[in-house]
């Protein structure tokens, strides 16, 4: 049986299914047709006794000596007009005036069944002898003066089994015969449509590949979440238990009393995708893609995955201090041999008081800008960031000029230093990018960083080529950008994914031809959430 296709077990099992429940129809039936014939031969038997008994004939020669004689031809007739296997009249002696067996006639009836019929009682009694289940109807004979002076007693055999099947052999084969075909038509249709809604795979199959989809899953180091239709999780690997901090099995319970904030739901309602979000889950920072599940056009659940970023973007925030720190010694290196030079020449030229001061004004200068970040930027990579940008734009001849009353000495809630060395370092890009395209004599950048208890403010202008209408309402598109180029269109873009991070606010002011302003704020207790100009 177990070598056996799930399709013909399931012909099989259905037929099965068929002739059981045709058996027990049938015996149902016969059962039914057994009491509809008992009914019958009662009342045929019942009627036939009080006929019999109410014959005129019969009363005037039931106490005759000779009545039998005349007694006996009558009830014959009867007896073979109403189909009853026997009819017998007795007198108040119990003797046999009547009976299909002519010996029979005139010995004693003692069956003891007759007792009550003596006394005027009327009923049926039912027998069981050799030739099987037999029916009585007793029916007293009373006289002109209301007094008994007989019993009628008429009986009959119910019909066994194989009477009842050879009656209704037609009927029954024909009822059989189309029970089979249809049977077996609809077992072969049903183990077809279950084969089909199984993509054709037998059982062990099916077993096998959930062995090893589960291994799969388990084995993953992203964390994944499906649910179906009715947001009941079906899926909820060991990584993503991790990630959560789910300790029992989740799976089989409502995504909602699991882990009300996964949005899942949403998506599937949606029927979109969610890509690339960033979420923060206690001290973890969480990197998600939610994706609907679609069969045949039709949303049936939605599945998570889940990456725990915490480490990566510990490592991006090194290697951003690290590329803005490599990229301000390589300005610095550049600008110190020409200060180097200029040092020189003024020896050359035997001018050693002016070289002197030279020395002194750099000196002041650098030590200045140093120890206004250390006092007022409380995070070394983002001062860092703000003093390689001032180093790269005296590179590129801009300006790049930060607002003494600048201070930032800790972060909004929602938000870390990754955060923020991305969004300034992708503020300042752009402002770089726009001034690579102005033509002006004096090229400039304003940085400016305000924070109080409630709200923290950051503004960077510069005054480049600006920005037209259409260009502004599109600036924060994923992919879009003015520059033919791979790659780009993705700083705003992740910029506006940070600002809603943090519920903060993004404002933009541009004219083409005068500059761009861009300003963020945040609140430093929460907040209500704002959308993103």
């Amino acid at each position: 049986m177990n070598q056996l296709r799930i399709y013909w077990k399931i012909i099989i099992l259905s037929f099965g299914l068929v002739l059981f429940s045709l058996l027990i129809g049938g015996v149902v039936v016969i059962g039914s047709v057994t009491r509809i014939k008992e009914d019958e031969l009662q009342q045929r038997l019942m009627i036939t006794a009080r006929t019999v008994a109410n014959l005129p004939n019969i009363k005037q020669n039931i106490e005759q000596p000779d009545g039998s004689r005349h007694i006996a031809p009558i009830v014959d007739n009867i007896r073979i007009i109403n189909n009853v296997a026997y009819i017998v009249v007795l007198d108040m002696n119990r003797t046999r005036l009547s009976h299909p067996l002519s010996e029979r006639i005139g010995g004693t009836f003692t069956a003891t069944d007759a007792d009550a019929a003596f006394a005027e009682h009327t009923y049926i009694s039912k027998v069981t002898g050799e030739a099987g289940v037999g029916l009585r109807a007793f029916v007293p004979v009373m006289n002109e003066q209301h007094m008994q002076i007989g019993v009628v007693v008429a009986g009959g055999l119910l019909p066994g089994l194989k009477e009842l099947i050879a009656d209704e052999r037609q009927s029954i084969a024909l009822t059989a015969l189309l029970s089979l075909l249809f049977g077996i038509f609809g077992s072969a249709l049903l183990a077809r449509h279950i084969k089909k809604q199984m993509y054709n795979l037998e059982p062990q199959e099916i077993a096998r590949m959930y062995r090893e989809r589960s291994a799969a899953f388990q084995a993953m180091h992203e964390g994944v979440i499906a649910i179906d239709r009715s947001e009941t999780i079906t899926i909820f690997n060991e990584r993503a238990k991790q990630i959560f901090g789910v300790e029992q099995d989740a799976v089989g319970r409502s995504i909602r009393d699991v882990l009300p904030d996964t949005r899942l739901p949403e998506v599937m309602e949606l029927e979109q995708p969610v890509l690339n979000q960033e979420l923060r889950i206690g001290k973890a920072l969480i990197w998600s893609n939610r994706i609907p599940i679609r069969e045949q056009g039709t949303t049936v659940g939605a599945i998570a995955i889940f990456q725990d970023r915490t480490e990566v973007a510990r490592m991006a925030e090194e290697l951003t201090g690290v590329r803005e720190f490599v990229d301000a010694l390589r300005v610095q290196n550049h600008e110190h041999s020409n200060k180097l030079h200029t040092i020189a020449g003024l020896l050359q030229l035997d001018k050693k008081d002016q070289a002197l001061q030279y020395v002194y004004d750099i000196s002041e200068q650098q030590e200045g800008i140093t120890r206004f970040m250390q006092e007022h930027i409380a995070d070394e990579s983002l001062a860092g960031l703000l003093l390689g940008k001032i180093s790269r734009g005296k590179e590129l001849g801009i300006h790049v000029e930060i607002d003494p009353h600048s201070e930032l000495k800790r972060f909004p809630p929602l938000l870390d230093r990754h955060d923020f060395v991305l969004l300034l370092g992708n503020l300042i890009e752009n402002a770089f990018d726009a001034l690579a395209e102005a033509e002006r004599e004096r090229k400039e950048i304003y940085v400016s960083l305000e924070q109080n208890e409630h709200l923290l403010s950051i503004l960077v202008e510069d005054n480049g080529c600006g920005m037209t209408e259409p260009i502004r309402a599109r600036m924060l598109e994923h992919g879009f950008s003015t520059k033919e180029s791979k790659n780009r269109g993705i700083g705003l873009y992740l910029l506006q994914g940070i600002v809603r991070k943090g519920n903060g606010e993004l404002r933009c002011e541009s004219e083409p031809g005068r500059g761009t302003s861009m300003e963020i704020s945040f609140p430093m207790t929460g907040g209500l959430q704002h959308e993103s100009e």
